[in-house]
């Protein structure tokens, strides 16, 4: 792997720092400095998702979507959900007597979901909460799935975050973790952070006016755990039958776990 995805990455280790991107903070900065990201990047943030992946994103969602084994009557945790791709695709499986509900911890990307479901003409089944993954205000026991899809990297405290989903998941349940992660292949490394770090930022500046979110997107992606770490922290939260898929040769991978 090159030396810029070398960069530590590890799971939480205690201290009162963790980083924003590459830089170390301290931890009760990070929520409001990634809040600033997004609700700099929510308007544009589907814009930039098709330029970015070159449309890609929306395979891996599929794939994800296919994955969880959502079935009409279901209850859905889209996490993180932004502006809402998933929780659509999950309003039309759960059907009406099934529910969705998009949590997002950023207010501007949950109204952009919100807009862009209602435009849809998606209603009835799906709500919407403002809510930290971290401390999910949710009864124990009460989803059948849950996804989280480019989210988890912008968690603060990961590890907490998880035992979280693990509590309000339902025995039987699913968590399905759709993230950036380490290339397989290292020649599709180098080139991957040829683009995330110079032609990245460069598309952030001409479409959304803001080279510098992207720049610390492309980082947040280079400090998350690696597939064989976050597999590994799952199944500390409890999780069992732990797997992942690479995707895209390992520039996505999607991990799942059980909750029995």
């Amino acid at each position: 792997m090159s030396e810029l995805s070398q960069k530590n990455i590890s799971t939480e280790d205690g201290s009162n720092t963790t980083h924003f991107g590459f830089k170390q903070i301290n931890k009760d900065q990070k929520v409001a400095m990634v809040k600033d990201v997004f609700q700099s990047v929510a308007a544009k943030y589907d814009i930039m998702n098709d330029l970015m992946s070159l449309g890609i994103h929306r395979l891996w969602k599929r794939y994800t979507i296919d994955c969880s084994g959502g079935r009409a009557g279901h209850k859905v945790l889209d996490l993180a959900g932004g502006t809402g791709d998933l929780t659509a695709k999950f309003s039309r499986i759960v059907g009406d007597k099934g529910q969705v509900i998009l949590a997002d911890i950023n207010e501007a990307m949950l109204k952009v979901g919100r807009d862009k479901l209602r435009d849809k003409g998606i209603v009835g089944n799906v709500e919407y909460v403002q809510a930290n993954a971290e401390e999910l205000p949710f009864p124990d026991n009460s989803f059948d799935i849950i996804t989280i899809a480019f989210g988890l990297r912008n968690v603060t405290d990961k590890d907490k975050a998880l035992a979280s989903m693990y509590r309000v998941l339902k025995p039987g349940g699913r968590l399905l973790v759709l993230e950036f992660s380490k290339p397989t292949n290292e020649l599709l490394s180098k080139t991957y952070d040829l683009y995330s770090f110079h032609l990245l930022p460069k598309i952030g500046q001409l479409v959304a006016d803001d080279a510098d979110s992207y720049q610390y997107l492309a980082e947040s992606i280079r400090m998350h755990p690696e597939q064989e770490v976050l597999k590994e922290m799952m199944e500390a939260a409890g999780f069992e039958q732990t797997t992942f898929t690479n995707l895209s040769g390992g520039i996505v991978a999607l991990h799942r776990g059980f909750k029995f």
